[in-house]
């Protein structure tokens, strides 16, 4: 059976251009219609009236939920959705809120007022979904965590493995010969395994122990928000509270950036004195002295999977959908190995 993905796919047009054409919007020029148009009748494609979501007419525009003010991943992974859905011409409201604030009952809150067509949540902890996400009804999208397993009809998500990218960042040093290696960002007050800073933390935890090498959180592990300040911050307690360390990983590159501040700070050299690793890729990184070793996520294809899914979803009644997308280690210059390497 031909799709709306089969359409889009052999006109060389986005779905949300395909999906104006079939509800006759007017912001779609008389070439770019009789083009679809074309497709449709060569390859007999029936769209399912029965499927629309008839009620979104009454809706306003996309509700983009950001968790943390100063995460800068998710600031380009806003900037890349935000174009994505202007492209399709749709609207987008973007709602930033506290680390550690419960974004379901904020969009619960949004949806009551605002009546938004659909939701892109930007980082989230799943208790909070598992718990309160039955109370929207919209389609929604979760980037930067999984929601499989949850059983919502409405709600597909898109991430990285971060649970596997931390074991790497781990391994990176490890393999460079570094064995007291220290490790920021996150909260210590988020213990369940649906939160990405249990998550990365699990990942650390379990690679140091497939190498036996001892790891005790309460000297090597310092929790801290996503910023400049706060990296730096963690990074200076850390370093005062065990001075053998080597190396350090932070959970976000903007928290190891201000981490490179506050080692310079102590007299050290990175990476002569300490290395140091960070976590998402952000452009930022490249740019620092010296450039920032990192584990990169793929934020443009984040992005891209998640505003596809959700325009196809809030025009047509199909199932959520949950995918992981690829991450990989950029050596960088933050990095050195000791002499004795794994």
């Amino acid at each position: 059976m031909t799709t709306i993905k089969d359409i889009a796919r052999l006109s060389g047009y986005s779905i949300g251009t395909i999906s104006r054409v079939l509800n006759n919007h007017p912001d779609v020029s008389e070439e770019t219609r009789k083009k679809v148009q074309e497709v449709i009748e060569r390859e007999g494609y029936q769209p399912n009236s029965n499927a629309k979501l008839l009620k979104q007419r009454t809706y306003s525009s996309i509700t983009i939920l950001v968790k943390g003010r100063m995460n800068v991943f998710f600031g380009s992974i806003v900037e890349n959705i935000q174009t994505l859905l202007r492209e399709n011409g749709e609207e987008a409201v973007v709602e930033y809120i506290d680390d550690f604030a419960n974004e379901v009952l904020a969009a619960v809150q949004i949806c009551l007022e605002r009546r938004p067509k659909g939701l892109i949540f930007l980082g989230g902890n799943i208790e909070y979904f598992r718990h309160d996400f039955g109370k929207i009804e919209v389609p929604s999208v979760l980037l930067t965590n999984s929601a499989a397993g949850l059983g919502f009809d409405n709600l597909s998500s898109f991430t990285t493995d971060d649970t596997a990218a931390s074991q790497e960042a781990i391994d990176y040093l490890i393999r460079a010969g570094h064995t007291r290696i220290g490790i920021i960002g996150g909260s210590a007050n988020e213990t369940d395994e649906g939160h990405i800073d249990f998550q990365r933390l699990a990942g650390c935890e379990k690679i140091f122990a497939r190498h036996k090498i001892p790891f005790d959180p309460a000297l090597q592990y310092q929790p801290c928000r996503f910023s400049l300040r706060d990296g730096y911050e963690a990074a200076d307690i850390l370093l005062h509270r065990d001075p053998s360390l080597t190396a350090i990983f932070a959970m976000g590159d903007i928290i190891a950036l201000g981490a490179m501040r506050a080692a310079v700070d102590s007299g050290r050299r990175i990476p002569d004195d300490l290395s140091l690793i960070g976590y998402d890729g952000i452009p930022y990184a490249r740019y620092s002295i010296p450039r920032l070793s990192t584990i990169r996520q793929d934020a443009q294809n984040i992005a891209r999977r998640g505003v596809e899914d959700l325009l196809l979803r809030i025009n047509y009644d199909r199932r959520p959908v949950h995918e992981t997308v690829g991450f990989r280690v950029i050596a960088g210059e933050t990095v050195k190995p000791l002499k004795k390497a794994y």
